[in-house]
Order: structure tokens, then C-alpha cells, then sequence
């Protein structure tokens, strides 16, 4: 499998500093369990805070704030699941999952997924988050060929590709790619012809539709 779109430089920091929201840690985990290029570049960012952390004194702690800091890894750490000594590097296949989404899946397949349709030819399944997460993580299936239409997004969006392929302004993207997208981004993605696309989305806000028709269909899409 050769990757040839890869994670911002600012995500990769993110992530290693654990300041991603539980969504977004989800796709970037994925994709780095199949991306050498952006593991090592993770590990080199963990490595470089944790020099910047020897180098810092020691602080006290209160109490209520270890209690808090506790709380929060309770909820991050099921979701930590790169396990990143031990990362999978093969390719992305309908039977072998990236780890950190074969497990929110419970072991299941994209063969086994239960799509809930909203248009002809685009299905959606709604993957679930902790209740205090921030905005939305899903797969989406898009038959061969579909067009979706021209938007922009409301926040950033990260969409790794696990089947298929599609084409926008800024390329191919394949299985093991990843489109990191922030508001200023606008595209129209079209599926190639080979197959149906199948993409993991992590998104902080609703996606901006251009044109009328695709603004009064939005909600109904659910997108």
C-alpha cells in the first residue's frame, strides 16, 4: 500500500500531546497504525515533549486536579488504542481493520457494517463516543462513480480512506490516505469508477453545502 497524503504537521503534534478531541484521535490512530512515514513522525513529537518535560520542574498538584486529570484519562485511555509499539502496518483490507477501529467496531468487518441509507448510492454508520465527546465520528460508503456535492467544512475534518479511491482538487485518495481538511477547505469529491469508497470522518461541525439544493437536502443527509 503506498500512502502518499499524510496528516498535518499540526495534527501529528496534537496527537502526541493528547490534546485531540476522542473523535479525531480515533481517524489519526487509525491512520497511523498504517502510515510509517506519520508513526514516526508521532513518535519523534512524543519524543521531543518528553525532553521539554524532563527539562521543566516539578509542580505541585492539587488534589482536585489530580482527581479531574484521573477522570479524563478514564475516558481517553479505551480509546488509546494504537498501542503503537505494536502497530499493524498491513493494508487496509474488508476483513483487517486498522486496531483502533476494528475495536470500536467489536471485531467487525466493513462486510458485517449496517449502513443506514440517506441517498442513492451514499450510506452512513454513526460510530459511537464517550458522552462527553465533541463532534462526530462515522463511516461513510459511496457507490462507484457518485459525486458528492461541492462544501466546505464548519471545522476541521479528518477522513481517512479504507476502501475505494476518490478524486478532488488536491488528488487521488486511496486506501491508507487521509484528507486533514480545516473550514477554509472547499471540494467536490467524486469516487472513482473501480469500486464504492468506504472513509472513516472524524468532524468538529456540519458540513457547509454550496448551492440551494444542497443546503435543503442537508439535513435529511445528515452530514
Amino acid at each position: 500500500m503506498t500512502i502518499r497524503h499524510h496528516l498535518d504537521e499540526a495534527t501529528i503534534l496534537a496527537y502526541a500531546a493528547g490534546t485531540l478531541n476522542e473523535a479525531f484521535s480515533v481517524v489519526v490512530a487509525a491512520h497511523v497504525s498504517v502510515c510509517p512515514s506519520c508513526r514516526a513522525a508521532v513518535r519523534q513529537a512524543e519524543a521531543v515533549g518528553g525532553n521539554l518535560l524532563e527539562q521543566t520542574d516539578a509542580v505541585a498538584v492539587s488534589a482536585d486536579t489530580r482527581a479531574r486529570m484521573m477522570a479524563q484519562l478514564d475516558v481517553v485511555a479505551p480509546l488509546n488504542t494504537l498501542e503503537r509499539s505494536r502497530s499493524i502496518t498491513s493494508p487496509i483490507t474488508s476483513r483487517e481493520l486498522p486496531r483502533p477501529l476494528a475495536r470500536l467496531l467489536g471485531g467487525s468487518s466493513l462486510d458485517e457494517i449496517r449502513w443506514r441509507a440517506l441517498a442513492p448510492g451514499i450510506a452512513v454508520h454513526d460510530l459511537p463516543l464517550s458522552p462527553q465527546a465533541r463532534g462526530h465520528l462515522k463511516l461513510l460508503r459511496i457507490g462507484a462513480g457518485k459525486a458528492m456535492p461541492e462544501h466546505g467544512h464548519g471545522g476541521e475534518e479528518i477522513t481517512l480512506i479504507l476502501k475505494g479511491a476518490y478524486r478532488d482538487k488536491f488528488g487521488e485518495f486511496r486506501a491508507g490516505d487521509v484528507a486533514d481538511l480545516d473550514e477554509s477547505i472547499e471540494h467536490s469529491p467524486v469516487v472513482t469508477e473501480d469500486g464504492p469508497c468506504i472513509c472513516l470522518i472524524a468532524t468538529e461541525a456540519p458540513t457547509r453545502m454550496k448551492g440551494l439544493f444542497a443546503r435543503m437536502l442537508q439535513p435529511w443527509f445528515g452530514i
